[in-house]
């Protein structure tokens, strides 16, 4: 693979809705340029983008895989990003690495739920955009409705840069609407041919569109516009360029893979008119913390990148993604990671198609390419060189909203369990795994099932560690409602010396997790044992006698007692004050309290009825609604962890994946009686 000039380079993030043919259009796009010399195909499991082995099992894709392609003389990197939601963070990396992001569409199936979700994201951060309605050879498929639609859903500022010859299974070829030329695919070779007449006033009203949008990109353009004049086609393309990165374009390309109609066309807009790396608007998901200034992107300033993606692989190492963003990096050049604080060496250098590696002597601004094995380097450092220190913003992850327990099969993997998965975050920055010291179960949590079942099929393949799902513990608290005032009294003779203890402890509720306090006169007990009483009732905290959890919100006041001068000590003491916990806590009208999570629910208004019923059925409280700019509505609601251990799957299945929400811990509160028999009759059966 040649090196390329930063303003011959393009990158764009492939983005839409699983299995619109993302992948397959990078297989097509490696076989049109002659890359490849066969086409593979994501259900054989032989495409050159989902390489890895549970892409092939599931036929999904499932990491972000970086597909350069070489045409004319141009390079255009293709960051090919799962569709399945589950998988978020690899297309939020992919978008961030890119200047613009294309969007694969289904012409049989219209616009669907993942095109809308990352079109909003696209639109929030105001990166420029490009379509390809793919499978229009389908029976079914209807491209003017599918223009429509867009236009409907998303904007009218999309525009058809090409119009199609035929529909459905007669789908045949394509009209180039800028040059006016039509074109028939045939057996492999394009054919030019003539416009039908009846198809001429369609495409004269397009191109006029596209002549005022050029037009209104700048004012001089504009002057000349409604003089008559013709645009240069330097000022054409400049024109329409700046209309794309202003937003006030988004060019559609159609055709259909199976029958390679459309690739070259698809190519030749991608080259000529969406914005290169060093465009001045270019690099939107890379911003410099307060600290320092940007570096201009060009093979000439300090060097900068950022590693956007890791691939942790058991066999072949770790392998560390990034895209230059300034300057350039040279093999075996010094560089500085700043974000560790740490100077290495780029001793290996290469670009990467899928798993394929090229060695690279240079990659240059604009550019991605990959180190391996520099262990050191995680997802979102910062490079640079001690000379020009630089820092990059890192990306904000969604947070995890799905939690599994898992545990090892076999007794021997319980210790490997942690350090494999601490290896698999480093691909996967949006799960999080944790030890709870309380029910000491493994936590697993993420973004959705299918990301975690993928996660424990990675485990076993690439660490041999059979993991099995368990049901979840949910944290419960006990406290008390009442009083109470009770003795407790530990009275021990084995020959010799004895043990003796004796308290006398009142207990009620109080607000902060416990309170010792004592009220002893007259030395009943001697002050050197109130350590041990205390002691002896945080120890019973630990384990409640209503079912077992943890013990809150207790006050507990030691106000007499005895002692015996000999028998008397230390263990005595905790022994008693045990006694008295067990005794006092039973008799002050003892309640089971659970965790209540606050959700922030974002859906369209249309699930709104269904979404806040569940919610009632949950033991759910609706806090609130608020309108967002979008149309859609943020429901904010507090809920038991206990029912919302699975929600995102349920939502997923309520708003036809469209609803999404974020959850964190809010506070306790009382378990309905009903629910407390039952949770303590289970926790008798364990």
């Amino acid at each position: 693979m040649k090196d390329y000039k930063t303003n011959k380079l393009r990158n764009l993030a492939l983005v839409g809705h699983s299995g619109a043919g993302k992948t397959s259009l990078t297989e097509s796009l490696l076989y049109f340029t002659k890359a490849i010399n066969r086409v593979g195909k994501v259900a054989d499991g032989n495409t050159v983008s989902d390489y890895e082995k549970q892409e092939i099992k599931r036929k999904i894709s499932i990491q972000t895989s970086i597909i350069p392609v070489e045409y004319k003389d141009y390079k255009v990197n293709f960051i090919d990003a799962p569709g399945f939601f589950d998988f978020e963070g690899e297309v939020l990396n992919a978008l961030r690495a890119s200047e613009s992001a294309l969007f694969v569409i289904d012409g049989e199936n219209g616009i669907e739920v993942g095109t809308e979700k990352y079109w909003k994201y696209t639109e929030n951060i105001s990166l420029p955009r490009i379509i390809f309605v793919n499978k229009l050879d389908k029976e079914n498929a209807k491209f003017n409705q599918v223009v429509s639609d867009l236009h409907i859903d998303f904007s009218k500022k999309i525009i058809p840069l090409t119009l199609t010859l035929g529909e459905g299974e007669n789908f045949e070829g394509l009209i180039d609407v800028i040059d006016k030329k039509a074109f028939k695919y045939v057996d492999g070779k394009v054919e030019e041919v003539e416009i039908p007449e009846i198809r001429v006033e369609e495409v004269n009203a397009v191109y006029e569109e596209i002549q005022e949008v050029v037009a209104e990109s700048d004012d001089e353009l504009m002057d000349k516009y409604f003089s008559g004049e013709s645009f240069t086609e330097e000022e054409f393309k400049e024109g329409f360029r700046k209309a794309i990165i202003n937003g006030n374009a988004v060019p559609l390309v159609a055709g259909s893979l199976e029958k390679n109609i459309g690739l070259d066309l698809l190519m030749d807009v991608i080259t000529k008119y969406m914005p290169s790396p060093d465009h001045k608007a270019a690099n939107i998901g890379f911003r410099v913390t307060d600290d320092y200034e940007e570096f201009e992107v060009s093979e000439d300033s300090p060097f900068s990148a950022v590693v956007f993606k890791t691939i942790a692989d058991p066999f072949l190492g770790k392998i560390s993604i990034f895209k230059v963003l300034s300057g350039a990096i040279k093999k075996d050049q010094n560089f500085y990671d700043i974000s560790k604080d740490k100077e290495l060496k780029a001793s290996n250098i290469f670009y990467l198609r899928g798993k394929e590696q090229f060695k690279a002597e240079k990659i240059v601004a604009g550019d991605i390419g990959a180190f391996s094995k520099q262990d050191i380097l995680q997802t979102g450092d910062s490079l640079c060189t001690k000379e020009s220190p630089i820092e990059y913003k890192k990306i904000k992850y969604p947070r995890p909203v799905l939690y599994y327990a898992i545990e090892a099969e076999s007794k021997n993997d319980e210790d490997k369990i942690s350090a494999a998965l601490k290896k698999l975050s480093e691909e996967d920055p949006t799960f999080e795994d944790r030890r709870d010291a309380e029910t000491h179960q493994e936590v697993l949590a993420g973004l959705g099932n299918v990301q975690l079942e993928v996660l424990m099929d990675k485990l076993k393949e690439n660490y041999s560690v059979n993991t099995k799902i368990v049901d979840l513990k949910i944290p419960y608290r006990e406290t008390i409602k009442g009083k109470s005032d009770v003795q407790g009294k530990h009275k021990k003779q084995s020959g010799g010396a004895g043990q003796y203890g004796d308290v006398f402890i009142r207990f009620e509720p109080c607000d902060e997790e416990f309170v010792f306090d004592e009220e002893v006169f007259g030395g009943a007990v001697p002050k050197n044992y109130f350590p041990a009483v205390e002691k002896g009732l945080r120890d019973s905290m630990d384990e409640g006698p209503l079912a077992g959890y943890k013990v809150v919100g207790i006050k507990a006041t030691l106000y007499d007692g005895s002692y015996h001068p000999v028998d008397s000590n230390e263990q005595a003491f905790k022994s008693a004050a045990r006694l008295a916990f067990k005794k006092g806590i039973v008799e002050a009208k003892p309640i089971l309290l659970e965790p209540i999570m606050k959700l922030e629910i974002k859906v369209d208004e249309k699930y709104m009825g269904d979404v806040m019923g569940d919610m009632n059925k949950r033991r759910g409280k609706i806090l609130g609604m608020e309108p967002q700019e979008d149309g859609s509505q943020i429901i904010s609601a507090l809920a038991p962890e206990s029912e919302v251990l699975k929600y995102s799957i349920d939502l997923r299945s309520m708003t036809q994946a469209r609803g999404s929400f974020s959850m964190e811990f809010e506070k306790y509160e009382e378990v309905p009686k009903e629910i407390t028999e039952k949770i303590i009759e289970e926790n008798k059966k364990e």
